[in-house]
């Protein structure tokens, strides 16, 4: 579950991101394919649902596990939903919903400056501060494929984005680490644009459960 949550995260984050902020290649200089199609992908991702799939591979690629969640996000909320699991943030707040435990547990939104440089969405939100944006190339389906490389020494040494190039629909997020095991976040089914309002949660509906304010 905290997987798939920091999976969510890259999704708002990269939307972002993007906007306003420069990259830079292995050289230092500006890479505009990598900008271009960075600012195109968040465009898209301001009002979006969809499903992310997250896929664990060890050293020899091979499957360890596999875990999928519906998500939704608008303008800094956004509602998660994976087997009896809820997740709902106003921006602000979060709400963790386990109906199978009966239990909201209820935190602050982390402050941007508490970053956790094992949080893929806190190093994109940041990346021009943190990694160097590569342009890679373009795959013959049209997927431009983007590395974004940390500049201090992490758990991983590279995070790879791929968008496609024509519309800007992100596929696929990979953290690669060191040992040459991977954790592979894929979209599908986006839709943009389709959601109305944004998300909160109200507690009190859930008289059942228990609630651990950790605020």
């Amino acid at each position: 579950m905290k997987r798939l949550l920091i999976g969510l995260i890259c999704l708002v984050g990269l939307a972002g991101a993007a906007q306003g902020q420069i990259t830079h290649n292995s050289q230092g200089n500006l890479d505009e394919n990598a900008t271009a199609v960075l600012k195109k992908a968040a465009a898209k991702l301001t009002n979006v649902a969809g499903k992310v799939t997250l896929t664990m591979l060890d050293s020899q690629k091979k499957q360890v596990s596999k875990q999928s969640a519906k998500v939704s996000y608008v303008k800094g909320t956004y509602h998660l939903v994976m087997d009896n699991m809820e997740v709902i943030c106003n921006g602000t707040t979060i709400w963790q919903w386990n109906k199978d435990a009966k239990e909201i547990v209820i935190n602050n939104m982390p402050p941007e400056s508490d970053m956790d440089l094992l949080n893929p969405a806190r190093l994109i939100a940041n990346y021009a501060k943190n990694f160097r944006a590569k342009y890679i190339r373009t795959e013959d389906d049209g997927t431009a494929v983007i590395d974004l490389q940390p500049r201090s020494a992490q758990s991983y040494h590279k995070i790879r984005l791929l968008i496609n190039e024509e519309t800007g629909v992100l596929k696929r997020i990979e953290v690669h680490k060191y040992d040459s095991s991977r954790e592979l976040y894929d979209f599908s089914g986006l839709k943009f644009g389709s959601l109305k309002g944004s998300f909160s949660f109200r507690p009190e509906d859930h008289p059942e459960a228990e609630i651990i304010d950790m605020r």
